[in-house]
């Protein structure tokens, strides 16, 4: 691993980043405030590394460690060798901590090559998931492991199309989340400590009109929707929500889907679920209300054909009463949606600052679109009209970028294959 230190800052305490999208699982980093005068004071590059491997994963930033995924050659360049590896960073300089091998028995080959996961970070555990399927726990501080489970293996896991699991897993007070994406095992819920299986949710022959499900390439997120604590999550069918308590299989709604490939994360907003996928499929509302014996009734509330908004993927992000995201199959047009009523209040078709998709993070005082061709835009988030606040190209740039921006204690965060770039995005006195 090669470090090029560029400048040594002071970094105060702020807000971790302990997960795929941040501690809510939402995508905005509340609590970060940055400059936004780029055009007097653009982001600085602190230091560039390279050692993270091949990936999209993104990172988790906890108590100055930074953590990732990425493909490692385990001895010569050749596909025998291929490893996927959990990989943790000084997240102050750069400096490589430990890298732990997970992939043996399958290799981690598939269309688009690389890890996809952003680990999950909870108290000396970092938990992750390869793109062949094995969901492992792993000790923060050297990053041996502790268990490791396969989804082949043990349920039967199958994703939707040849690109890879690519969840993120989601830790709820004692137990870890994952989707393998089996016929009895849609969703696995397991003891975090020991990788014991405490509930396996089965796909009902009736959901999504009788026809059986698969993995997504989205992430669960938690719903308190109808009164009832559940697990929500985009499948390779559409949406599911299942009851935290058991797993049961509490409501489905297909037409979000597509065939190819469901990927944003949804969003949940009280008894409300916003989700979007790309594909021509489109976006939708779902309310959530109790059913009868301690059931959850799911009721569209509109839905939005993908001519009007879809988000292939890079996710979007809620501010009060709207929704930014980018739109488009292949391309991240920036948009505003009033999630209450599905109104595109602006963009749907305007031109964005880079080309392709929008990776979108959200901190207090701006949304960052990180396009497919590495240009990142700074866009207020306000309903009223969009305003760029400013934009640059990073230091490098390569292949597709759509690892996810992350910003913690004013530091931004950007995974470019094996490289990882710290900027420097704090306030300034100008603001």
């Amino acid at each position: 691993m090669v470090a090029l230190t560029l400048i040594v800052a002071n970094v105060g305490t702020a807000a971790d980043w302990p997960q795929w999208r941040g501690v809510q699982r939402d995508g905005v980093a509340a609590d970060e405030h940055i400059r936004d005068t780029w055009s007097k004071m653009p982001p600085e590059l602190l230091w560039m590394v390279d050692g993270l491997g091949e990936g999209y994963s993104s990172v988790s930033i906890v108590d100055g460690v930074l953590y990732t995924m990425g493909n490692h050659y385990v001895g010569p360049v050749d596909i025998k060798n291929l490893r996927q590896r959990a990989v943790a960073f000084d997240a102050k300089s750069g400096q490589q901590l430990w890298a732990t091998p997970l992939t043996g028995k399958r290799l981690p080959a598939h269309s688009y090559p690389g890890s996809r996961c952003t680990p999950a970070v909870d108290a000396d555990r970092v938990f992750v998931i390869t793109s062949d399927g094995t969901i492992a726990s792993l000790n923060r501080d050297d990053g041996t492991i502790v268990w490791q489970r396969s989804f082949h293996d043990e349920w039967e896991g199958k994703m939707m199309s040849g690109w890879g699991f690519s969840e993120s897993p989601l830790v709820d007070g004692d137990a870890v989340l994952c989707t393998p994406g089996g016929a009895d095992a849609l969703i696995v819920k397991l003891d975090k400590l020991t990788g014991e299986e405490i509930w396996r949710s089965p796909v009902l022959q009736s959901a999504f009109d009788g026809q059986g499900t698969s993995a997504g390439y989205s992430s669960i997120v938690i719903s308190h929707g109808g009164g009832v604590k559940q697990y929500v999550q985009m499948t390779g069918r559409g949406l599911v929500g299942v009851r935290a308590e058991d797993g049961k299989v509490l409501w489905t709604y297909g037409r979000i889907a597509n065939g190819t490939a469901n990927i944003p994360t949804p969003i949940v907003v009280d008894d409300y679920v916003f989700a979007s996928t790309g594909y021509g499929a489109g976006a939708a509302l779902i309310h959530l209300a109790t059913g009868s014996s301690s059931g959850v009734t799911a009721e569209e509330v509109y839905f939005l054909p993908g001519k009007t908004f879809q988000n292939q993927h890079g996710g979007m992000v809620r501010y009060g009463d709207h929704i930014y995201g980018g739109n488009g199959n292949g391309n991240g047009f920036p948009t505003c949606i009033e999630w209450k009523t599905g109104k595109i209040v602006w963009g749907g078709k305007l031109r964005g600052e880079g080309k392709g998709s929008a990776a979108v993070t959200g901190v207090a005082n701006g949304i960052l679109f990180r396009y497919q061709d590495g240009v990142i835009a700074l866009v207020a988030p306000s309903p009223e009209q969009y305003n760029l606040k400013g934009s640059f190209m990073p230091e490098h740039q390569e292949r597709e970028s759509w690892s996810h921006p992350v910003v913690v204690d004013g530091r931004l965060y950007l995974r470019e294959q094996d490289m990882l770039m710290c900027y420097d995005v704090s306030p300034n006195t100008g603001d």
